[in-house]
């Protein structure tokens, strides 16, 4: 598999994303669903706090693509949802720099939605990998 990213204006590479990314090659695809920061039997973690409910959710991500045989690496596509899209946009910095730590090359989506499955969930992260 090959992959290739397109940017035809600089910006969202500031957030380690990308308008585009072209997959060549590929033989498997796998969608995750929405990740969310949900502990092993499901509860909601860390009420109120974003930062951690991002890292939590990425973490579950990241542990899902690894069942599958996946890395990161394999991403081309998330889609955040987020109920706190102000709260979401200041924390930037701190949870966008997951995906290139890991060397993720994403295009991606951010939507603001009124509530997630349950009340204290701020943030659910989807995705497409592909191998």
């Amino acid at each position: 598999m090959q992959s290739k990213v397109h940017n035809p204006t600089p910006w969202l590479q500031g957030f380690g994303l990308n308008h585009a990314v072209e997959v060549q090659g590929a033989t498997g695809t796998l969608y995750l669903s929405g990740q969310t920061a949900t502990d092993a039997d499901g509860h909601a973690m860390h009420a109120g706090d974003i930062v951690a409910q991002y890292k939590l959710a990425w973490q579950n991500l990241v542990d899902a693509l690894d069942s599958a045989g996946m890395t990161p690496q394999n991403l081309v596509r998330l889609n955040f949802y987020t109920t706190d899209l102000d709260a979401f946009v200041a924390s930037a910095e701190q949870t966008m720099a997951l995906h290139g730590a890991a060397g993720a090359q994403i295009s991606a989506t951010l939507l603001g939605v009124e509530r997630l499955f349950d009340p204290d969930i701020m943030i659910e992260i989807e995705g497409t990998a592909v191998a």
